[in-house]
């Protein structure tokens, strides 16, 4: 038999948002991604398993996510929330019967069956820990778990290694801490990968200095593989249609660009994985094709007339209950969603997909087509997403190209061709824009001022006050996430994300003064470390710059 494989790819990542705000924006984004993702995902697997199928998917959790899914209050606020959604279903029944709308009153049925499974799967089969289901199905070998930076923070636009090195080191202890194993995939926050030369800051009249690729710290910080994005493959094509837009891309890429000095080995496309110069890390990249069938709503699969309108819903709760109708419809426009219409479509589509990866790998001998997706695109921005995903992988299983982890493929096709990659991300123009413009370049700015306090206060970091500065640590993690200029240039949430840079900054900047004073708190100042430490209480131990865990 050929050696064919499809590795899916699953990153899932929400930021900090325990004790910062519920709705619209904070923990509601939490329990959605519980709810409508991580569950019915579990019980895909769980469901492929019963029926003897290794699913074989690569799931990434951000060790951020991860102790969120393992705090207390996480759990007692998602019984609570699925409890409120049952509520919801049944007040919204008595409103359509009311109003006699007999098409949407039948879907509060479906609403309320839904969330009560949730609600008995959440206690029974996981134990109220999501966390150590997916650790369980990694163990009976079902799924392979990667890990990723502490916080996501963007490890090209950080200004120091020490901080790139010390998002992977507590990426690294946190997985250990909650799977019980070493971690040996990595996902990159972003796919954004930057090569070693003389960087200079984009927002700061500083002189060049060298910087190691993102790889040599992986491969220092013993990481077995990772992922970037297809274009990257192309050589030094990464700097995508936004440079003009900001001054500081323009640095940049051109300090890059006068460095890079691309290897000349071929071929490159995203069928094989490869090994990165000069650190020989193996990494995969994504592969367009497949991916555009599933990440498009216009042209994709999840725009599908029959699926449920992600847009609309029925105030107060919240509830949707139409579908997409028509991509261009307006919201009044929407028609009643039929669960039973969709499954005639999830099985077209699921078949259309593994004809698409078997034409991709046609005439090849071997190869492995790899998909990279945000794993709350299955569930909660595409409800039907997971229950596709269990037929794609049934009809997988049962064919010529098998599922198959990341790990599995470099056992079965190891690489042996190096490749010098550019500088790079997933996102927006393929370079750094989405993270780096006129409306963020002050978080940058914010950033590396604590990273210039942290460097200061490394030589002495066996003297310091170890409760102050595992909290200094903490907000400068929070402060480094790759979500607030995200939600900044994008407008998703916008107001939220300014607050919570300038906060994590303000924080972090008070506790550095206070650990640069070296002196004994006043009761004023220790209620507000006991404030900080109870908003932003995440990882219990944390990993040191000088590999010190406290």
């Amino acid at each position: 038999m050929a050696d064919k494989y499809f590795s899916l790819v699953l990153h899932s990542h929400i930021p900090y948002v325990l004790a910062h705000g519920s709705w619209p924006h904070g923990m509601d984004w939490l329990y959605e991604a519980a709810a409508e993702t991580y569950m019915p995902l579990l019980d895909v697997f769980e469901r492929l398993a019963e029926e003897g199928i290794a699913a074989r998917t690569n799931v990434s959790f951000t060790p951020v996510l991860m102790e969120q899914l393992k705090d207390p209050s996480f759990a007692r606020g998602f019984d609570e929330y699925l409890r409120m959604k049952i509520e919801i279903a049944v007040r919204d029944r008595e409103y359509f019967e009311r109003t006699g709308n007999a098409a949407l009153r039948s879907l509060t049925d479906f609403w309320e069956a839904w969330y009560r499974k949730l609600l008995v799967d959440f206690h029974g089969r996981c134990r109220g820990d999501i966390i150590d289901a997916f650790r369980s199905l990694q163990d009976r070998g079902y799924i392979e778990v990667l890990t990723s930076a502490a916080t996501h923070g963007y490890f090209p636009l950080l200004a120091r290694d020490e901080s790139v090195r010390q998002q992977v080191r507590q990426g690294r202890y946190t997985y250990r801490k909650y799977f019980g194993r070493e971690a040996q995939g990595f996902w990159i926050p972003e796919c954004a990968y930057r090569p070693g030369y003389n960087w200079k800051s984009p927002v700061e009249n500083k002189a060049p200095y060298p910087r190691l690729g993102v790889d040599e710290i992986l491969d220092q910080e013993g990481i077995g593989y990772f992922f970037v994005d297809a274009h990257l493959l192309k050589g030094g094509e990464a700097k995508g249609v936004y440079l003009d837009r900001f001054p500081g891309l323009k640095l940049l890429w051109e300090k890059f660009q006068g460095s890079y000095r691309p290897l000349d080995e071929l071929p490159r496309d995203p069928y094989s994985s490869y090994l990165a110069h000069p650190s020989h890390v193996p990494f995969f990249a994504r592969d367009d094709v497949s991916g555009s069938q599933v990440w498009s709503r216009s042209a994709g699969y999840p725009g599908d007339g029959a699926y449920l309108e992600f847009h609309k819903k029925h105030f107060p709760g919240g509830m949707r209950y139409w579908r997409i109708t028509s991509s261009d419809a307006d919201l009044g426009l929407k028609e009643p969603y039929d669960p039973a219409r969709t499954r005639e479509r999830m099985e077209e589509h699921a078949g259309h997909f593994v004809t698409v990866i078997e034409e991709i790998l046609k005439g090849k001998t071997a190869g492995s087509v790899v998909a990279l997706y945000d794993t709350e695109l299955f569930g909660h921005w595409w409800f039907e997403g997971p229950e596709w995903l269990y037929l794609v992988i049934k009809k997988l299983a049962a064919g010529p190209i098998k599922p198959m982890t990341a790990g599995g493929c470099l056992d079965r096709l190891p690489p042996d061709t190096i490749i010098s990659l550019p500088e790079g991300s997933w996102g927006q123009g393929g370079f750094h824009w989405i993270w780096l413009n006129d409306d963020t370049a002050w978080i940058w700015k914010k950033i590396y001022r604590i990273e210039e306090e942290a460097a200061a206060l490394t030589p002495r970091l066996a003297r310091l006050d170890r409760r102050v500065l595992k909290q200094f640590f903490r907000e400068k993690f929070l402060l480094e996430s790759s979500d607030w200029p995200f939600l900044i240039s994008t407008w998703a949430a916008r107001d939220y994300a300014e607050n919570r840079a300038a906060e994590h900054f303000e924080r972090a900047l008070t506790l550095a003064g206070w650990l640069e004073e070296g002196r004994v708190l006043t009761d004023a100042e220790g209620s507000l470390l006991h404030v900080f430490e109870t908003e932003d209480r995440l990882f219990e131990e944390v990993v040191l710059p000088d590999g010190t865990v406290i």
